[in-house]
């Protein structure tokens, strides 16, 4: 599985979702998990992704990570987009770390060398690299995929429920690394945790039965949330 990759996004520094309907064929008949969802993303803006389980929070990710194409309507990403935070399942398995790290810095024509640098500094998994990532531990994977996004700089970070990635330590690392240092950066942020939600976020998109409702009111959109 593998996400969206490479310099599709125009440069109007925007994120668009318009009209999201996705439909999936079952025994049963047609299940559709998104009804005409609509929203935005400015340059900076964070915006928070909210709904029960079953809701379409995963599927939306995989819409906007380019994984999976809306049944109709459109996706324009008008920014650079990170694939799933810390998503470690699209690296090509029998390849070492390494030679994951060279191929996704050519694929974004980020220099190479300063890219496996920066990877290698923050991810920690020294002699590792070397390895086949198929020996990896989902820890690991984690930490590569963590580490190799930050290294990418993309505009908007899509971050489906924030892992906890390796000891106290480098959980703190990665948060700052995230959360301060990229202040700037737009973020789609799938999560259940409100704190984080209402420390990070200006609005929320909130996920019902396939549909969905933008709330500019924080606050408000927690208590809707929390009544669902």
């Amino acid at each position: 599985m593998h996400y969206v990759i490479g310099n599709e996004a125009t440069s109007d520094g925007k994120i668009a979702l318009r009209n999201i309907v996705k439909e999936y064929h079952t025994p049963s008949g047609a299940k559709t998990v998104l009804n005409n969802v609509s929203f935005d993303v400015s340059a900076g803006e964070k915006i928070a992704v909210l709904g029960r389980n079953g809701a379409g929070k995963s599927t939306l990710v995989k819409l906007i990570g380019g994984v999976e194409k809306p049944t109709s309507g459109t996706i324009h990403r008008g920014m650079t987009m990170s694939w799933p935070v810390a998503f470690g399942g699209g690296f090509e398995a029998t390849m070492t770390g390494l030679d994951n790290i060279r191929f996704i810095a050519r694929i974004y024509n980020r220099p190479i060398q300063e890219t496996i640098e920066r990877v290698d500094d923050f991810a920690e998994l020294g002699q590792h690299l070397l390895m086949p990532v198929k020996a990896y531990s989902s820890g690991m994977r984690a930490r590569l995929a963590f580490a190799l996004t930050l290294a990418i700089d993309f505009d908007c970070f899509l971050i489906d429920e924030v892992i906890s990635v390796g000891d106290q330590r480098f959980q703190r690392k990665s948060h700052d690394a995230l959360f301060v240092k990229r202040r700037d950066c737009a973020m789609i942020l799938v999560s259940h945790d409100i704190s984080m939600v209402k420390n990070y976020c200006s609005k929320a998109l909130i996920l019902k039965n396939g549909r969905g409702r933008v709330f500019d009111d924080l606050d408000f959109a927690i208590d809707v949330y929390s009544s669902l």
